[in-house]
C-alpha cells in the first residue's frame, strides 16, 4: 500500500487497535490525522506524538486534504464522517482491510480464534522480540512487554489479531495463521455455528501454499476447515495424536505447605519433548495458548532456548487474570483479579484456573455480561460456566451494537435466575456503587473477587481497592 505522503484520518483512533495502526501507516511516511468521541489515556499519548486528535465527529471532522480514510470496527457505514468521504468519493477502508493491505509488504501472521487471541498474540509477540526478531504488531489489549498493544519493528513480521466479528479477518493477508478454536459467538452477526465454521473456512483458505496453519487438534470443525487447504497445516492439543501436544505438570505441594504456584509445560513434537517451561499464567488454557506462541516463534525463526525463557519471563496482559492487589479487611485480606472473559468457555476456564491457582476460601465473581444477543444466544452455556464460583453477582447487561429491541429481549436478572436454578449463589445488583458496596460489607479473609466481562465492570474492582473517603 502506497502511504508515502499521503493524508490519512482513522475514524475511532482510541481503540487499541486502531492506535497502533496509525502509526504504523505514519512509519510508511504518511501524515496520519483521527477523531474519537472519548478522552483517554491512549488519545493523550497519540497527542504527545503529535497526531491532530478531535475528540468531535463530524463531516467537518474529515480534513479537507485528506487522502484515504480508515475507520474502526465499530464505526458503522452511516457514520458521519464515513458519509462525508463517500461524498467527496475519497478512498475508504476499514480497519482490517488496512491491516491487510500493510500485509502484502510483509510476512503476515494472523492469529485466530473464538477466544484466546489477544493472550496468544502478545505471547508470541514478546517471544519474538526476545529472539531478536523485532516484529512489528497489533494487539486488542494492552501488553506492557510488547510496547503496549502495538509495535513498529525493523523485520519483516507483522504479527496481528485475527477477529471473526463481521467477517473482518477475511480482509487479512497472512503467510501464517494460527486457529486457537471455533466456537458458537458472535449471534447477531453469523446465523448459525455453521457460519461460523464457514467464515474461518474461508479465512483459513486465504493461506498461500507457502504458508502454514495451526490449528487446536481437538477442535470439532477442524477437519472440515481444512479439509481443502493447499498450504501446510499442523495440528496441536492435549492429545499424543496431534503434530505438537503439551503436557502440563500441576504446581507442585510440599510438606510445609507450599508450593511451585506455576505448572511447567512441556512441548512434543510427534511425541518428542522438545522444550519445556514454566507456565507465565495459570491453567490450561493459558498453557495451551503459550505451547501455541511457542510453535509458531519456533516457524518464524525462533530457537527453543530463547523461547522458554521469552514465556518464563512474560508478565501478562491487562485484564487477562490480572492481579491488581489486595483489600485489607478484618483479620485479612482479599485478593483482587479482572479478566476480559465474556464467553461462556472463557469464564468456566478462568474461574477453574484462579481456583486451582489461588486456592481461595471463597470465589466471588462479578461478571458483566456484553452484548444482549450472545446473553441470549448463549444463556444456558452461561448458566453452566460459573460452577467454580462461590457468589456470582451481576449487573446490568452491557449494552453494544444490538438493537433496542434486542435490548428488551433479555436482562440480567434472566441469567441469575437460571444460575440459581442450577444451586449457584448468584444476585443482580444493578449498579456498580451497589455492588462495591456489597462487597465491602460481605468479603472476609481469604476471598478472591474476580471481576469479569469486555464493558467496564473493571471499575467495580478499582473502586473496591480504592475506595472513596466518607
Amino acid at each position: 500500500m502506497a502511504l508515502a505522503n499521503k493524508n490519512v484520518h482513522f475514524v475511532g483512533v482510541g481503540g487499541c487497535g486502531m492506535s497502533g495502526l496509525v502509526r504504523m501507516v505514519r512509519q510508511q511516511g504518511a501524515a496520519c490525522s483521527g477523531s474519537d468521541l472519548k478522552q483517554s489515556e491512549v488519545i493523550d499519548q497519540l497527542r504527545r506524538e503529535g497526531y491532530p486528535i478531535a475528540l468531535h465527529q463530524s463531516a467537518n471532522t474529515v480534513p479537507p486534504n485528506c487522502d484515504l480514510l480508515i475507520y474502526s470496527a465499530a464505526v458503522s457505514d452511516s457514520h458521519p464522517e464515513v458519509v462525508e468521504a463517500n461524498r467527496r468519493r475519497l478512498p475508504i477502508m476499514k480497519y482490517a482491510q488496512a491491516i491487510g493491505q500493510l500485509m502484502l509488504d510483509r510476512t503476515g501472521v494472523a492469529i485466530a480464534g473464538t477466544h484466546g487471541k489477544s493472550t496468544t498474540t502478545s505471547m508470541l509477540s514478546h517471544i519474538l522480540i526476545h529472539a531478536g526478531l523485532d516484529p512489528s504488531l497489533i494487539v486488542g489489549a494492552h501488553c506492557g512487554q510488547i510496547g503496549g498493544g502495538w509495535r513498529c519493528g525493523q523485520g519483516n513480521l507483522l504479527v496481528v489479531e485475527a477477529c471473526e466479528y463481521d467477517r473482518s479477518f477475511l480482509n487479512l493477508q497472512p503467510t501464517h495463521a494460527v486457529i486457537l478454536n471455533v466456537e458458537a459467538d458472535h449471534l447477531d452477526v453469523y446465523d448459525s455455528i455453521d457460519q461460523i465454521v464457514g467464515a474461518f473456512t474461508l479465512f483459513a483458505s486465504k493461506l498461500p501454499v507457502e504458508g502454514t496453519l495451526l490449528i487446536h487438534h481437538e477442535t470439532p470443525h477442524r477437519q472440515m476447515i481444512t479439509a481443502a487447504l493447499d498450504c501446510t497445516v499442523q495440528t496441536i492439543g492435549f492429545t499424543s495424536d496431534a503434530d505438537w501436544h503439551l503436557e502440563v505438570e500441576p504446581p507442585v505441594h510440599c510438606d510445609q505447605g507450599t508450593q511451585n504456584r506455576k505448572p511447567k509445560v512441556q512441548l512434543f513434537e510427534y511425541n518428542q519433548s522438545v522444550v519445556d517451561w514454566i507456565s507465565p499464567l495459570p491453567g490450561d488454557h493459558m498453557a495451551f495458548n503459550s505451547a501455541v506462541a511457542a510453535v509458531t516463534a519456533h516457524q518464524l525463526g525462533a530457537p527453543w532456548p530463547a523461547i522458554s525463557e521469552a514465556l518464563a519471563s512474560f508478565r501478562g496482559l491487562e485484564r487477562r487474570m490480572q492481579r491488581l492487589g489486595q483489600r485489607t479487611v478484618r483479620e485479612g485480606l482479599v485478593t483482587v483479579v479482572d479478566d476480559y472473559g465474556h464467553h461462556p468457555t472463557e469464564i468456566a476456564a478462568t474461574l477453574i484456573a484462579l481456583r486451582q491457582h489461588e486456592s481461595p476460601k471463597r470465589l466471588i465473581c462479578v461478571f458483566q455480561p456484553h452484548q444482549h444477543s450472545r446473553t441470549r444466544f448463549l444463556l444456558d452455556d452461561f448458566s453452566s460456566s460459573f460452577g467454580q464460583a462461590d457468589i456470582v453477582i451481576i449487573p446490568d447487561i452491557y449494552f453494544v451494537r444490538d438493537s433496542e429491541h434486542e435490548r428488551q429481549s433479555i436482562m440480567a436478572t434472566d441469567l441469575v435466575e437460571r444460575l440459581c436454578h442450577r444451586k449457584i449463589q448468584a444476585m443482580y445488583l444493578r449498579s456498580f456503587e451497589a455492588i462495591t458496596a456489597y462487597l465491602k460489607n460481605h468479603t472476609r479473609a481469604g476471598d478472591l473477587v474476580v471481576t469479569m466481562g469486555a464493558g467496564d465492570v473493571w471499575k467495580v474492582a478499582q473502586q473496591f481497592l480504592n475506595p472513596r473517603p466518607n
